[in-house]
């Protein structure tokens, strides 16, 4: 395999980023800090893509609820500023075509968090609005629904198919009661602004191996700190003794189906 450049540099003894996966919400804060863009969050985790890009001046240590970053001592690359520049315009497209992300008058793009950027929609035109007359029907079949007010045990969990969706999505969904909410029994969490996240794990174990759910779907955001909630229904499973199919569903900020997958 040909090695990069990064790769090809001598190794040298400095400071960098080091991150306890255990510990690790993927809530996303430490991204956001990263100036350098040296952290993504991959598979529900936090993750240094690649050394040459981390400082190791630990700018995003403070930002970790979890207490999951430090700085350690080893061997790396040495940091590459310029590596970072052209990195940082290759993140800039790339989130530019992703999030749609609109650009002032001046042509600049708002930084910062994607989950909390502030973005204006355009109206859909007359020709794509559904007419829909009368009240649309709730699907909501229980109470409560948020991770950390349900019983995982509750009658209306045995024996369903569960969603677990991102406190976002039921907004940004046009069609979330009549198509993802129907016949499925509902709990909402927001893995980035939610406390005490364990619990949801061990409530997601409960459901597979207690309640004996048949289906779990994960409704997510196309955020990166939504993954966090995938990471949750992953972890869940990986502790339960029963073995419970498992969807995910992103949807885009304005509603749309990114993807569909099977984990």
């Amino acid at each position: 395999m040909k090695m990069t450049v990064a790769e090809q540099k001598k190794l040298v003894n400095r400071k960098i980023i080091e991150i306890d996966e255990d510990l690790c919400t993927g809530c996303g804060n430490c991204v956001i800090t990263c100036a350098e863009g040296a952290l993504e969050i991959i598979d529900g985790k936090a993750k240094v893509i690649s050394d040459v890009f981390c400082d190791g001046l630990g700018a995003c240590l403070g930002e970790c609820p979890a207490g999951a970053l430090r700085i350690i001592e080893r061997e790396a690359v040495e940091f590459d500023e310029k590596a970072v520049e052209e990195h940082l315009e290759n993140q800039k497209s790339t989130q530019q075509k992703e999030l749609h992300l609109a650009a002032d008058e001046s042509g600049n793009i708002a930084c910062g968090c994607p989950g909390s950027r502030t973005m204006t929609f355009t109206e859909c035109d007359d020709g794509d609005e559904q007419v829909i007359e009368g009240s649309i029907k709730s699907q909501l079949r229980q109470w409560p629904i948020q991770m950390h007010l349900i019983s995982p045990t509750a009658p209306y969990y045995q024996g369903a198919d569960v969603l677990l969706a991102a406190d976002c999505v039921g907004y940004s969904l046009g069609g979330f009661h009549p198509e993802y909410l129907k016949g499925k029994s509902l709990a909402i969490a927001c893995p980035k602004l939610d406390q005490g996240q364990e619990v949801y794990i061990e409530k997601i174990r409960s459901w597979m191996d207690d309640a004996k759910i048949n289906t779990l779907t994960v409704l997510t955001m196309q955020v990166p700190c939504c993954s966090g909630l995938v990471y949750l229904a992953k972890e869940g499973a990986a502790r339960a003794k029963r073995k419970v199919p498992i969807k995910n569903i992103i949807v885009s900020l304005q509603g749309d189906i990114l993807r569909e997958e099977w984990l």
